[in-house]
């Protein structure tokens, strides 16, 4: 049941939201009488937040044109809200530099009351998850609220770029999306001295300036996750691999994530690209995948996936095969 508190920060919220507001339309939001919304306003006032009222037809209450509220007041709801959002952003490698997601969250713990502030340390301190904390490369907060800042205004960007070599370079871009992934943040972007779209890892660029000059559109139907996504199946390593899997397109979609590899609908199944560094890494892949293939290159592939295919017939002969894991419907139970 709401606390008079509560009733008190939900109408604050109702004033913010809203140039006017009437009488009956707080007492039908927060479902108070007349005469609680009379006291409530007058709660306010006396908190020294100016509250003006309008009488007759089209009258109701605002809060002072001009008038700035303190920077945070947070329901019971919102505290426990922006407490678990700060501890997933850690846990996503997102914290920001100098681990400015732990130094939010003191902020946070100091402004709220003491009963409230006691609650949330208990549930950090209660709740775990099942996925392994991320080690994310956080950007420079400027560079991130500058890149959203011209995706926001279609503005085109120059900056300085280090590539994973290390070479340095100065492009003008025309920026489409931010994109988050295991901890690390890029940006999808039309490069204007290459002419085509390219993914840029943002912990790398430096210097941003708006300049001037149109934004070069995206492509129809442009995904800034989809671009990222498959930029980052085709990462140059050291094997390029095609094989075609007994699989339908949409199954093998399920099975391998769009950053891992690039799938595309053939007549009798489903062909695989991706570069890896490691062949019996691939021929892992390959026999957890639960289809029958056809390698088409590399012809090294042929070999680490024999040899996965001995290992595996050993262990079966010699009574060391270890029991199948349960499966997801029993192991969520």
């Amino acid at each position: 049941m709401p606390t008079p508190t509560s009733r008190l920060l939900a109408l604050l919220a109702l004033l913010q939201e809203s140039p006017l507001i009437t009488g009956s339309q707080i007492g039908e939001r927060l479902q108070i009488g007349p005469r609680t919304v009379r006291r409530y306003i007058a709660s306010l006032e006396e908190l020294g937040i100016p509250v003006e009222g309008q009488r007759g037809v089209g009258g109701g209450y605002r809060i002072r044109p001009g008038y700035r509220l303190p920077p945070l007041m947070l329901t019971n709801d919102e505290a426990i809200i922006c407490s678990l959002g700060l501890l997933v952003a850690r846990r996503l490698g997102l914290g920001g530099e100098n681990d400015a997601a732990e130094g939010a969250r003191s902020k946070l713990h100091r402004v709220l009351p003491t009963t409230l502030r006691r609650q949330v340390e208990a549930l950090e301190t209660s709740l775990g998850f099942t996925a392994p904390p991320l080690a994310g490369v956080p950007p420079q907060s400027d560079a991130v609220l500058e890149l959203a800042d011209a995706i926001s205004r279609r503005r085109r960007v120059r900056l300085a770029y280090r590539s994973h070599e290390g070479e340095r370079s100065q492009r003008r871009l025309s920026p489409y999306g931010l994109v988050v992934h295991s901890g690390r943040w890029y940006l999808a972007a039309h490069d204007h001295g290459r002419n085509e779209l390219r993914s840029f890892r943002v912990d790398r660029i430096r210097r941003i300036a708006i300049v001037d000059g149109a934004l070069h559109d995206p492509p129809a139907d442009f995904d800034a996750v989809a671009h990222v996504s498959a930029s980052l199946a085709r990462v140059p390593w050291t094997w390029e691999i095609e094989v075609l899997l007994e699989l339908p397109f949409d199954v093998a979609r399920t099975r391998l994530p769009p950053t891992l590899a690039e799938l595309e609908a053939a007549p009798t199944g489903t062909l695989l690209r991706m570069r890896v560094s490691s062949l019996d890494w691939m021929a892992a892949v390959l026999a957890g995948l639960d289809c029958d293939f056809a390698i088409h290159e590399p012809d090294e592939l042929r070999d680490s996936v024999r040899a996965l295919a001995k290992r595996l017939q050993a262990s079966t002969s010699a009574g060391r095969l270890r029991a199948r894991c349960p499966s997801r419907a029993s192991s969520e139970a």
